[in-house]
Formats: C-alpha cells, sequence, structure tokens
C-alpha cells in the first residue's frame, strides 16, 4: 500500500479486530474458568447437604420420567451398592465413581462428576458440561457484547482521527497541484504535523533556491543580450567597412579592427559561459574539499603567463605559505586566473603581477598585486557588478571578470577587498577564506 492513509486505517483498523478478538477470547475462557469453579463448588455443596440422608419418601425409584433432567444428575447407594435415589434413571452414569471430581462419558456428552462418601452413603453429583459451556458463553456473551458494540465505534473514531491529522497533507499536495509552473511562491506550514512540517520547509527553501536560479538566469540573459548586442553591431559595421575599402592599407585596418571585434566578442562569450557555469556549480551543492592554495596558484599561473610573457610582464608567486581552504578546485582555479587575466590586462608593458598565498590563525589569505594604474576608490565597488567595465580606453575588456570572482567568493564563504597596492603601487585584489574546521 502506498497511501499513507490507507496504510494507517488498515494498521489500526487491524489492531482494534485482533484486539477486541483477543479480549474477547481471554474474557470467554476467563468467564468458563470462573464457571467451572462455581459450579464445582455448588456440586460438592449440594453433596455435602445429602449426607445426612434421604426422606422415606425419596428413598424409593426417584422422580417421575417427566421431571427427569439430564443436565444435573444425583444418585445415591448406600456403602453395599444399593441404589437409594437417582434423580434420571436414564443417564447411564456408572454405579461406582471415583471419590472427588471427575470427568466421565456417558449418553454421548461428558459430565463433571463429584462423588462424595460417608459412613452410610456414597453420593454422585453430575452435571452434563455442554449445558455449563453454554452457561459460561452466555455469561461471556454479556461481557463481550460491549466490546463487538464499541470495536466499530472505535473503528469510526480511528478513521476521522487519520482523516483529519493527513487533511493539512492534503492541503499541501492540492496547493502544489494547483499552482502554474513559475509559481515558486512558499507553501504554507501552518497547520501541518511536526513530522510533515521538516519536509515542507525543505520543499520551501528548494522552491526558494530554483526561484533565485530563475531570476539570475533571467538576468543573465537580459544583460548577456544588451551586452552582446553592441559588438555585433560593430562586428557588422567593420564588415561594411571592409566591403568598401578602396585600398589595400584601408582593408587591412578593417580586418585588423574585424578580428579584434570578434576576439573581443570571443572573449566576452567565454566570460558569459564561465558565471553561467559557476553559478550553476553554486545551486547544484557540490560537496567541498580541502583544497592547497600553493597548488591552485602554480595551475593559475600555468594558464595566465603566456599572455604576461608577450607583454613582458614579470609574474609570479612572491610568497606563499602552506594554506589550505575548503572549496572546489576548479572554480578556486577560475578565480585566480580572472584575478591574473585582469592584472595582466590593465598592467603595461614591463610591469609586475606577483601572487601572495598567508595562513593567519583566522584562516588563509590570498592575494594578487600588480603594478598597473590601480583604482579610483569610487570606483572599487563598482567594478565586482557585471558587465561594468573601468578604463575601457586602456584594455578590451568584458566586465565579468572581477564578478565571477565575486562569486566564487560568496560560495566559498570568502570576503573580497580591493585596495591599493603598497609594494607594486597598482592594484591589490585580497581574499580571506576562513578556517577548515
Amino acid at each position: 500500500m502506498k497511501s499513507l492513509r490507507a496504510r494507517l486505517l488498515w494498521f489500526l483498523l487491524a489492531a482494534i479486530v485482533l484486539a477486541a478478538g483477543s479480549q474477547a477470547f481471554v474474557a470467554y475462557r476467563t468467564v468458563l474458568n470462573e464457571a467451572d469453579e462455581i459450579f464445582d463448588y455448588h456440586m460438592q455443596q449440594m453433596a455435602l447437604s445429602l449426607r445426612a440422608g434421604l426422606p422415606p419418601s425419596a428413598a424409593v425409584s426417584g422422580l417421575s420420567d417427566g421431571d427427569e433432567n439430564f443436565e444435573f444428575v444425583v444418585q445415591v447407594w448406600t456403602i453395599d451398592g444399593q441404589r437409594i435415589f437417582e434423580s434420571a434413571a436414564q443417564a447411564a452414569l456408572p454405579q461406582r465413581a471415583v471419590l472427588g471430581f471427575s470427568n466421565v462419558r456417558a449418553r454421548g456428552t461428558t459430565y463433571r462428576v463429584f462423588s462424595l462418601q460417608s459412613r452410610t452413603l456414597v453420593i454422585q453429583v453430575a452435571q452434563d458440561m455442554a449445558a455449563r459451556r453454554h452457561m459460561a458463553g452466555t455469561l461471556a456473551l454479556r461481557t463481550v457484547g460491549p466490546i463487538a458494540l464499541a470495536a466499530p465505534l472505535l473503528m469510526l473514531v480511528v478513521w476521522w482521527v487519520v482523516s483529519r491529522s493527513l487533511a493539512p497533507v492534503a492541503r499541501v499536495r492540492g496547493q502544489v497541484a494547483a499552482r502554474q509552473a513559475d509559481d515558486l511562491s512558499p507553501v504554507s506550514e501552518s497547520g501541518l504535523p511536526e513530522e510533515v512540517r521538516p519536509l515542507v520547509h525543505e520543499l520551501n527553501l528548494l522552491f526558494e533556491r530554483v526561484r533565485h536560479a530563475f531570476e539570475a538566469q533571467k538576468h543573465f540573459v537580459a544583460d548577456a543580450a544588451h551586452e552582446l548586442r553592441s559588438p555585433l553591431a560593430a562586428l557588422k559595421l567593420q564588415v561594411q567597412s571592409l566591403k568598401r575599402a578602396p585600398d589595400e592599407a584601408t582593408r587591412e585596418l578593417a580586418v585588423n579592427r574585424l578580428a579584434a571585434g570578434i576576439d573581443r566578442a570571443t572573449r566576452l562569450v567565454e566570460q558569459m559561459l564561465a558565471l553561467a557555469r559557476q553559478e550553476a556549480s553554486a545551486s547544484a551543492d557540490m560537496p567541498p574539499e580541502a583544497v592547497e592554495l600553493q597548488e591552485v596558484a602554480r595551475l593559475a599561473l600555468s594558464d595566465a603567463i603566456a599572455a604576461a610573457q608577450a607583454r613582458r610582464i614579470d609574474i609570479g608567486i612572491a610568497s606563499a605559505d602552506a594554506a589550505r581552504v575548503r572549496g572546489r578546485p576548479e572554480a578556486l582555479r577560475t578565480l585566480l586566473r580572472n584575478l591574473l587575466d585582469n592584472a595582466v590586462k590593465y598592467t603595461p608593458e614591463g610591469g609586475r603581477v606577483d601572487i601572495r598565498i598567508a595562513q593567519q590563525a583566522d584562516g588563509a589569505e590570498l592575494a594578487v598585486e600588480d603594478s598597473g594604474p590601480g583604482l579610483p576608490a569610487e570606483e572599487r565597488e563598482r567594478v565586482l557588478d557585471r558587465f561594468y567595465r573601468s578604463g575601457e580606453s586602456q584594455a578590451p575588456g568584458s566586465g565579468l571578470g572581477l564578478a565571477i570572482v565575486k562569486s566564487i567568493a560568496d560560495q566559498h564563504g570568502a570576503t573580497l577587498d580591493i585596495g591599493h597596492s603598497e609594494g607594486l603601487g597598482g592594484l591589490r585584489v585580497r581574499l580571506r577564506f576562513p578556517s577548515i574546521v
């Protein structure tokens, strides 16, 4: 059974039926045992009352045939074996019996027999066990009757309680089923049982994450459409200029401009895809791992060294402690590569870019410094926004490099600080990662 309601009802109703049946059986057995004790006591008392003897009128054939009762039989003999009284001549009970209580087969049934011997008489009192069981069953039925009446009422109560208890779950199911595909508002948690509320709470958290992902996707698509419009229009104009070029020199200039425009559009698309990948990996809740910052710096440096050598920029690791952080290695490599690309792009030819890694008491620190022009203080926060470009006349860019850095830093719980490099005179970007617990 996949339905929780059906499962609860089935097991609870089955438990009620089983409990009622067990109680009825126990009540019947208890009443039967008590009836046996009471009837045995009555038989014993009757036998004891006959020890003094019978009146002369009774010491003959006994009762008439019409008054004979085979359910309860009394027989009396003298010591020498002469029967002086028999309440039912056709009872066919043995003329001699074991003293005390015994069970005897007669007339196709079983009799409970009590025999008592006095100085002059042997007294035998017998009762049909079928009659005894019938009376015991009647008493037991009176005891079990209220149980039989209460069981259906208890079943109705259980059905009502289970239905009422699961009504909030049905309400939540109805709310989720009735909403539109783009409706990610939280589901009401009011009135839910404690066992179901955590599930609905986690469902609301999932809705919240999906809503943030959808909003980020909408913003990303809107920004991408806006930012791609300008480079594509510029490429179209450059192609038209190439077509109208009157001589070889003008044609070569148009080709160079077209190639630069293609490079810039390619770089923009690459950065946009990198940002989309980082946001997707953040929403995937991938488990973090311990990462060596020295290894991340070495890999990121190998990615950026070709562009630095092309501009004769001295790039390398100035200092590096053995520092470890908890995160995703590829994301951290992308973070540092973007910082290095940004530093190389804005550092003049023959300049310098340094990487510094320090292990501190409260965590690890990663810094990238360059000898470029730096940034004015009023722009150091704005450069973290998407598609914002500072000093656009100095170098081409997409405005996504530091936005990607900020996104990865937030994913790793790191604080990002942009300031002035005291040693190199340019820009310093510093990240502080929390310590590994």
